[in-house]
Formats: structure tokens, C-alpha cells, sequence
């Protein structure tokens, strides 16, 4: 399969050429515009963005160490196919970590960050109520990064972004329409009416039950799609 996305919208500039390239590839790895199994060619990435062929191969090199991508020597670069293996230790991963986010943001948890996941919670229905799987995750994305940045604890996210992006993938397959985004929206309002209420306990556990959702997705997600898993 050959590589086909559109030219990216317009970066921030202060990233380098290599950065923009990662980024926009992973965005659209992540995404789906390249699915499992597409190769990649420098040559036509390096066209595709207007740089030389050095940022292109910086970017793919980052991105093999995240394990989006595979370097094949003699053979090229190629997006991974979904791994069930992978998906079950990303998960088990991304678990401890944001288990002990939610333990500590019971204990106390920044009222702005509060106000925000508010918000966050009322724009994952609209998007949801119209199919708008793109904006719910954008949205389900940023209502994680409140959690860790209210609890006190940023840094944890950096820890976990790379293993989200591999999750985000098969969510793609598993999240067509409303009625698969409507019951994570109530797992959010669980975790944070378990926050509100002081709940470590509580809030741990609704955690739990939230990121085990990809894993009852996965089996069908699997058989519907057998090409795009190992």
C-alpha cells in the first residue's frame, strides 16, 4: 500500500522540519489515514513536505522508537500492524499510571482543572450525539491530560502519550458511531464523581473499568479486520 495523506495544515514553527514530519505521520498513523501494513517511502515523504530526505528519515526513526513504525533492513519503512500482545501491555502500562492519578487527585484535585473537565464532558455528548469520532477523541484526549494536570501530576502524561497513540489506533476500529462513544463518556463522569466525593477506592476502580473498554472492543475489532492485526 503506498503512502497517501494530505500535506500538513500548518505546524507550529518552532518545530523542526524532522518534528513536523513525525507529527503529521503520527496523526496520521494514529488516525487510520495510514493504515497497518502501508510502507512508506522517504523519497515521496520528503516530497510530500518540501524537506530534504535527512528530517524524513529523523522522523521515522522516532517513530520506530515508539513502535509505530518498522525499519526493515533492505526492505523499508512500514506502519505495525495491530498486535493483541501489544495492546495488553500498553494497557497494563497506561493502568498504573493513571490509576495513581486519579488515587491522588481524590485526595485533592485544582478546581480549574475541575471547570475544564466540565466543559471537556459537555463537548464529548455533542460530538458524540453526531457521530464526530475525530473531535471525541480529541476531546477524550484532552479530558486525560486535565486529570493529570489537576491532580498535580503533568509529567505522568509524557510517560504514557507514546502507549495512548497505540490504543487510539484500534479506537478508530471500535468507536463508529454514538452508541460505542456514549458509555466512555459515562466512564469519565464515574471517575470524576469519584473524585468529587473523595473516593481514592472508587475512583480507581471506575479507572480501571474505563481502560478495560478497549479490551472488550478488541476481539471483534480483530475478526472484523483480520488484515490489519499480526
Amino acid at each position: 500500500m503506498s503512502l497517501s495523506i494530505a500535506a500538513p495544515p500548518g505546524l507550529p514553527s518552532s518545530l523542526s522540519s524532522a518534528q513536523r514530519v513525525e507529527a503529521e505521520l503520527r496523526r496520521a498513523i494514529v488516525s487510520l489515514d495510514l493504515p497497518p501494513g502501508t510502507r512508506l517511502s522517504e523519497q515521496e515523504i520528503a516530497l510530500r513536505y518540501g524537506v530534504s530526505r535527512q528530517p524524513v528519515r529523523e522522523a521515522l526513526i522516532a517513530l520506530a522508537r515508539t513502535r509505530l513504525v518498522e525499519i526493515l533492513p533492505q526492505r523499508g519503512t512500514v506502519v505495525v500492524k495491530f498486535s493483541a500482545r501489544k495492546m495488553m501491555e500498553a494497557r497494563f502500562v497506561r493502568e498504573a499510571v493513571e490509576c495513581a492519578v486519579v488515587r491522588r487527585a481524590a485526595q485533592a484535585f485544582a478546581p480549574q482543572s475541575r471547570e475544564r473537565i466540565a466543559d471537556l464532558l459537555v463537548m464529548q455528548e455533542m460530538v458524540a450525539a453526531r457521530g464526530d469520532h475525530a473531535s471525541f477523541q480529541r476531546y477524550d484526549e484532552m479530558f486525560h491530560v486535565e486529570l493529570t494536570e489537576g491532580a498535580g501530576f503533568g509529567l505522568a502524561w509524557e510517560s504514557i502519550r507514546d502507549i495512548k497513540a497505540h490504543m487510539d489506533r484500534v479506537c478508530h476500529l471500535t468507536l463508529p458511531g454514538a452508541e460505542a462513544m456514549i458509555p466512555l463518556i459515562e466512564q469519565h463522569k464515574a471517575i470524576m464523581a469519584a473524585i468529587d466525593a473523595g473516593d481514592a477506592e472508587a475512583a480507581e476502580g471506575a479507572m480501571r473499568h474505563h481502560l478495560t473498554e478497549i479490551l472488550r472492543a478488541l476481539p471483534k475489532a480483530e475478526a472484523a479486520h483480520p488484515d490489519l492485526f499480526e
